[in-house]
Protein backbone atom coordinates (compact mmCIF):
# COMPACT_ATOMS: atom_id res chain seq x y z
CA UNK A 1 0.00 0.00 0.00
CA UNK A 2 1.45 3.53 -0.99
CA UNK A 3 1.44 6.75 1.42
CA UNK A 4 -0.50 9.48 0.26
CA UNK A 5 2.61 11.06 -0.59
CA UNK A 6 3.65 8.93 -3.10
CA UNK A 7 0.49 8.70 -4.62
CA UNK A 8 0.66 12.98 -5.03
CA UNK A 9 3.85 12.22 -7.28
CA UNK A 10 1.70 10.59 -10.07
CA UNK A 11 0.67 13.93 -10.95
CA UNK A 12 3.75 15.35 -11.80
CA UNK A 13 4.37 18.51 -11.84
CA UNK A 14 0.44 19.78 -11.22
CA UNK A 15 0.31 22.57 -9.10
CA UNK A 16 -3.78 22.82 -9.64
CA UNK A 17 -6.02 19.62 -8.22
CA UNK A 18 -9.45 19.19 -9.48
CA UNK A 19 -11.16 17.11 -7.74
CA UNK A 20 -14.77 15.80 -9.34
CA UNK A 21 -17.24 13.00 -9.27
CA UNK A 22 -21.04 12.31 -8.46
CA UNK A 23 -22.31 13.50 -4.99
CA UNK A 24 -21.02 10.38 -2.77
CA UNK A 25 -18.07 9.57 -4.42
CA UNK A 26 -15.71 11.00 -1.72
CA UNK A 27 -14.35 13.57 -3.77
CA UNK A 28 -14.80 16.01 -0.84
CA UNK A 29 -12.43 13.41 1.72
CA UNK A 30 -9.82 13.21 -0.39
CA UNK A 31 -9.62 16.90 -1.66
CA UNK A 32 -8.87 17.55 1.91
CA UNK A 33 -6.40 14.77 2.45
CA UNK A 34 -4.44 15.99 -0.62
CA UNK A 35 -4.16 19.22 0.70
CA UNK A 36 -3.18 18.01 3.74
CA UNK A 37 -0.60 16.08 2.28
CA UNK A 38 0.60 19.15 0.26
CA UNK A 39 0.43 21.69 3.21
CA UNK A 40 3.06 18.76 5.08
CA UNK A 41 5.59 19.23 2.46
CA UNK A 42 6.32 22.94 2.77
CA UNK A 43 3.35 23.90 0.21
CA UNK A 44 1.22 27.09 0.24
CA UNK A 45 -1.80 25.47 -0.35
CA UNK A 46 -5.61 26.86 -1.20
CA UNK A 47 -8.47 24.55 -0.52
CA UNK A 48 -10.96 25.56 -2.47
CA UNK A 49 -14.82 24.23 -2.12
CA UNK A 50 -16.65 25.01 -5.46
CA UNK A 51 -19.82 22.70 -4.69
CA UNK A 52 -22.73 25.31 -4.05
CA UNK A 53 -25.22 23.27 -3.42
CA UNK A 54 -23.17 20.05 -1.14
CA UNK A 55 -20.79 22.50 0.84
CA UNK A 56 -18.27 20.53 2.66
CA UNK A 57 -17.07 23.66 4.42
CA UNK A 58 -19.96 24.36 6.04
CA UNK A 59 -18.86 21.89 8.97
CA UNK A 60 -17.01 24.25 10.89
CA UNK A 61 -14.17 21.41 12.69
CA UNK A 62 -13.04 20.49 8.94
CA UNK A 63 -12.18 23.85 8.55
CA UNK A 64 -10.12 24.62 12.05
CA UNK A 65 -8.25 21.29 11.01
CA UNK A 66 -7.20 22.57 7.77
CA UNK A 67 -6.23 26.70 9.00
CA UNK A 68 -4.60 25.53 12.09
CA UNK A 69 -2.48 23.17 9.51
CA UNK A 70 -1.68 26.14 7.15
CA UNK A 71 -4.06 25.77 4.52
CA UNK A 72 -6.07 28.38 3.46
CA UNK A 73 -9.86 27.81 3.03
CA UNK A 74 -11.97 29.61 0.74
CA UNK A 75 -15.80 28.37 0.02
CA UNK A 76 -18.75 30.45 -1.96
CA UNK A 77 -20.38 32.80 0.05
CA UNK A 78 -23.95 31.49 -0.83
CA UNK A 79 -23.36 27.84 -0.63
CA UNK A 80 -26.20 25.75 0.40
CA UNK A 81 -28.73 28.32 -1.18
CA UNK A 82 -30.53 28.81 -4.56
CA UNK A 83 -28.31 31.98 -5.48
CA UNK A 84 -26.38 32.13 -8.45
CA UNK A 85 -23.29 33.86 -7.60
CA UNK A 86 -22.02 35.96 -10.57
CA UNK A 87 -18.45 36.33 -9.68
CA UNK A 88 -17.22 33.50 -7.35
CA UNK A 89 -14.14 33.40 -4.85
CA UNK A 90 -11.87 36.55 -6.78
CA UNK A 91 -8.88 34.82 -4.29
CA UNK A 92 -9.37 31.29 -6.29
CA UNK A 93 -8.38 33.15 -9.66
CA UNK A 94 -5.13 34.93 -8.06
CA UNK A 95 -4.48 31.77 -6.62
CA UNK A 96 -4.72 30.33 -9.59
CA UNK A 97 -2.50 32.40 -11.65
CA UNK A 98 0.26 33.10 -8.80
CA UNK A 99 3.01 30.31 -9.02
CA UNK A 100 3.79 30.25 -5.50
CA UNK A 101 0.49 28.50 -4.26
CA UNK A 102 -0.85 25.16 -4.84
CA UNK A 103 -4.60 24.90 -5.53
CA UNK A 104 -7.23 22.17 -4.60
CA UNK A 105 -10.67 22.16 -5.60
CA UNK A 106 -13.35 19.79 -4.95
CA UNK A 107 -16.13 20.93 -7.78
CA UNK A 108 -19.53 19.72 -7.86
CA UNK A 109 -20.64 16.50 -8.80
CA UNK A 110 -22.75 16.98 -11.65
CA UNK A 111 -23.07 19.21 -14.56
CA UNK A 112 -24.90 22.16 -12.75
CA UNK A 113 -22.20 22.22 -10.16
CA UNK A 114 -19.28 22.05 -12.45
CA UNK A 115 -20.16 24.78 -13.86
CA UNK A 116 -19.17 27.54 -11.51
CA UNK A 117 -15.64 25.95 -11.99
CA UNK A 118 -16.27 27.25 -16.12
CA UNK A 119 -15.73 30.41 -14.63
CA UNK A 120 -12.17 30.28 -14.02
CA UNK A 121 -11.45 28.50 -16.81
CA UNK A 122 -9.26 31.55 -18.44
CA UNK A 123 -7.24 32.02 -15.00
CA UNK A 124 -6.28 27.95 -15.42
CA UNK A 125 -2.69 26.99 -16.96
CA UNK A 126 -3.61 23.21 -18.92
CA UNK A 127 0.13 22.07 -18.02
CA UNK A 128 -0.06 22.54 -14.34
CA UNK A 129 -3.72 21.33 -13.79
CA UNK A 130 -4.36 18.00 -12.89
CA UNK A 131 -8.29 17.06 -13.44
CA UNK A 132 -9.18 14.36 -11.25
CA UNK A 133 -12.25 11.81 -11.87
CA UNK A 134 -13.48 10.68 -8.58
CA UNK A 135 -15.73 7.38 -9.43
CA UNK A 136 -17.52 4.97 -6.88
CA UNK A 137 -19.29 2.17 -8.33
CA UNK A 138 -21.58 2.01 -5.23
CA UNK A 139 -23.28 5.26 -6.21
CA UNK A 140 -26.47 4.87 -8.03
CA UNK A 141 -25.75 7.00 -10.95
CA UNK A 142 -22.04 5.69 -11.78
CA UNK A 143 -22.65 1.74 -11.16
CA UNK A 144 -20.58 1.35 -14.25
CA UNK A 145 -18.23 2.61 -16.98
CA UNK A 146 -20.85 3.60 -19.25
CA UNK A 147 -23.12 5.94 -16.87
CA UNK A 148 -19.38 7.35 -15.59
CA UNK A 149 -18.24 8.36 -19.00
CA UNK A 150 -21.47 10.02 -19.50
CA UNK A 151 -21.24 11.82 -16.66
CA UNK A 152 -17.52 12.92 -17.13
CA UNK A 153 -18.80 14.46 -20.74
CA UNK A 154 -21.13 16.74 -18.75
CA UNK A 155 -18.83 17.71 -16.24
CA UNK A 156 -16.00 18.26 -18.91
CA UNK A 157 -18.93 20.46 -20.95
CA UNK A 158 -20.08 22.93 -18.11
CA UNK A 159 -16.70 23.16 -16.71
CA UNK A 160 -14.42 23.86 -20.02
CA UNK A 161 -12.03 21.52 -18.94
CA UNK A 162 -10.77 18.12 -19.38
CA UNK A 163 -10.16 15.59 -16.83
CA UNK A 164 -6.46 14.22 -16.86
CA UNK A 165 -6.99 11.26 -14.53
CA UNK A 166 -9.41 8.89 -13.17
CA UNK A 167 -9.37 7.70 -9.43
CA UNK A 168 -11.11 4.65 -7.75
CA UNK A 169 -13.00 4.94 -4.70
CA UNK A 170 -15.78 2.72 -4.82
CA UNK A 171 -16.91 1.96 -1.22
CA UNK A 172 -19.99 0.94 1.21
CA UNK A 173 -18.45 3.03 4.39
CA UNK A 174 -18.18 0.48 6.93
CA UNK A 175 -19.51 -2.36 4.73
CA UNK A 176 -16.53 -2.17 2.18
CA UNK A 177 -15.10 -5.66 1.31
CA UNK A 178 -12.06 -6.16 -1.07
CA UNK A 179 -14.50 -7.89 -3.34
CA UNK A 180 -16.51 -4.28 -3.57
CA UNK A 181 -13.08 -2.48 -4.22
CA UNK A 182 -12.01 -4.80 -7.12
CA UNK A 183 -15.08 -4.79 -8.45
CA UNK A 184 -14.75 -1.04 -8.21
CA UNK A 185 -11.35 -1.47 -9.79
CA UNK A 186 -12.48 -3.04 -13.43
CA UNK A 187 -14.96 -0.72 -13.73
CA UNK A 188 -12.71 1.92 -13.18
CA UNK A 189 -9.97 0.45 -15.36
CA UNK A 190 -12.82 0.11 -18.20
CA UNK A 191 -13.20 3.43 -17.96
CA UNK A 192 -10.22 4.70 -18.24
CA UNK A 193 -9.86 3.01 -21.19
CA UNK A 194 -12.91 4.25 -22.68
CA UNK A 195 -11.50 7.72 -21.59
CA UNK A 196 -7.70 7.22 -22.56
CA UNK A 197 -6.75 8.14 -19.38
CA UNK A 198 -5.03 6.74 -16.40
CA UNK A 199 -6.10 5.45 -13.71
CA UNK A 200 -3.92 6.92 -10.84
CA UNK A 201 -5.14 4.89 -8.50
CA UNK A 202 -7.22 2.93 -6.23
CA UNK A 203 -8.27 4.83 -2.76
CA UNK A 204 -9.63 2.93 0.26
CA UNK A 205 -9.88 3.15 4.31
CA UNK A 206 -6.59 2.50 6.29
CA UNK A 207 -8.68 -0.19 8.20
CA UNK A 208 -8.70 -2.21 4.97
CA UNK A 209 -4.78 -2.56 5.45
CA UNK A 210 -4.20 -6.14 5.88
CA UNK A 211 -1.51 -8.85 5.09
CA UNK A 212 -4.11 -10.58 2.83
CA UNK A 213 -4.15 -7.66 0.47
CA UNK A 214 -5.16 -9.08 -2.55
CA UNK A 215 -2.89 -8.33 -5.69
CA UNK A 216 -4.10 -4.85 -7.34
CA UNK A 217 -3.24 -6.10 -10.68
CA UNK A 218 -0.92 -3.23 -11.09
CA UNK A 219 -3.45 -0.65 -10.09
CA UNK A 220 -1.61 1.46 -7.08
CA UNK A 221 -3.56 1.30 -3.63
CA UNK A 222 -3.43 4.20 -1.58
CA UNK A 223 -4.73 3.98 1.91
CA UNK A 224 -6.56 7.54 3.49
CA UNK A 225 -8.03 7.82 6.94
CA UNK A 226 -10.90 10.21 7.39
CA UNK A 227 -11.07 13.56 8.19
CA UNK A 228 -12.69 13.97 11.94
CA UNK A 229 -16.29 13.00 11.40
CA UNK A 230 -16.73 13.52 7.53
CA UNK A 231 -17.70 10.84 5.91
CA UNK A 232 -15.20 9.18 3.48
CA UNK A 233 -18.29 9.29 0.76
Amino acid sequence: MEQTANWLERFGTARLFIFAGHYGSGKSEISVQFARVLAASGKKVLMADMDIVNAFFRSLDARMLLEQEGIRVAAPLFANTNVDVPALLPEVSTAMRGPAMHVVLDVGGDGDGARVLGRYHRDIEKEELAMVFVFNASRPMTRNAEAAAILMDEIECASRQRFTHILNNTHLLGETTWEIIRGGEREAGRLAEMKGLPLAASVMEESLQTADIPSGEGIPRVALRRTLGVSFG
